[in-house]
């Protein structure tokens, strides 16, 4: 099978490790800079090439789309499956879940539980708000914020009126702005459960290494191999499939009342491998073998 890894280089660990894993069962594989490709479009005729080859000889597509770049990279994607180019991860998938309020009123729908939240664009309502979600302290976050930046904890009801001004202020694209409950039982910590095909095939806990309320590894963070309960792991199915993805990284915290979705990351890292044990590039290797050939199963889920 020739399988195109669309990443934005061959030295990141994740497309490595998917080249790797690839290439020692048969198959075909080409790291593609999708920043480097181009589309033409046209009636009947939608290509997508990369330093003058054209990419729909390949039979499937890996999308490894940075945050920074998913509008680019979600239409190249886009444009490969308007040529019958099977992708492990669809462009509409990867788009609605980097979207923070998208993903939230998707998951609700789905009844995923997740933290309270609520959006507005109106800081005089400040006090109804907060009081919406439970009383501060309270976390903001920018919709599109990644890795755990645009994320703010606010203490008490000034400093979060303060943020909510200053975000306003600077947030000239016009991003969501989303106030979330702040569960302090899980405070710098939560869960990651790495899920392909419907099966959670590795899982951890990251730690804040100091107070910072963020647990992300990027930001410092600490991870360990952890076992989820099998409410945990329905959870964490059930929020993938709410998003449309088959390769997804489901985060979660452990609260008084259960497990609660924070988000779903559409090209998680492969760092889980190392802190587990666990192999993750061979299941999602296995599932593009299974599926390429397929015909593609319509979305349902809606925007």
């Amino acid at each position: 099978m020739r399988i195109a890894i669309l990443s934005n280089g061959t030295g990141n660990y994740s497309t490595k490790r998917l080249k790797e894993v690839a290439m020692a069962r048969g198959h075909e594989v080409k790291v593609i800079k999708y920043r480097e490709c181009y589309a033409s479009i046209e009636k009947n005729n939608p290509t997508v090439r990369y330093r003058g080859e054209d990419l729909s000889k390949f039979d499937a597509i890996i999308p490894r789309i940075a945050n920074s770049m998913t509008r680019y990279g979600t239409a190249i994607v886009r444009q490969l499956e308007a040529q019958g180019v099977y992708s492990v991860s669809s462009s509409i998938s990867i788009t609605r879940s980097r979207d923070k309020l998208r993903s939230m009123q998707l998951l609700a729908k789905a009844g995923v539980d997740i933290p309270k939240t609520v959006f507005s664009r109106n800081s005089t309502d400040i006090d109804d708000l907060i009081e919406k979600i439970g009383g501060t302290p309270v976390i903001i976050k920018l919709a599109r914020g990644t890795h755990g930046n645009g994320v703010v904890l606010a203490e008490t009801k000034k400093a979060a009126k303060s943020v909510l001004q200053a975000f306003y202020l600077s947030n000239e694209d016009g991003t969501n702005i989303l106030l979330q409950e702040f569960v302090k039982e899980s405070a710098g910590t939560d869960i990651r459960a790495f899920v392909v095909g419907g099966r959670v095939v590795a899982s951890m806990m990251r730690q804040s290494l100091d107070d910072d309320f963020r647990s992300n590894l990027h930001k410092g963070g600490e991870g360990k191999s952890i076992k989820l309960t099998e409410e945990e792991r329905k959870m964490a199915i059930k929020a993938a499939k709410a998003m449309g993805l088959n390769v997804a990284g489901v985060d979660m915290m452990r609260s008084a009342r259960g497990p609660l979705v924070l988000e779903v990351n559409a090209s998680p890292g492969f760092g889980i491998e190392k802190l587990t044990g666990r192999d993750v590039a061979t299941p999602i290797i296995e599932y593009v073998e299974l599926n390429a050939k397929r015909r593609p199963k319509k979305d349902k889920i809606g925007a």
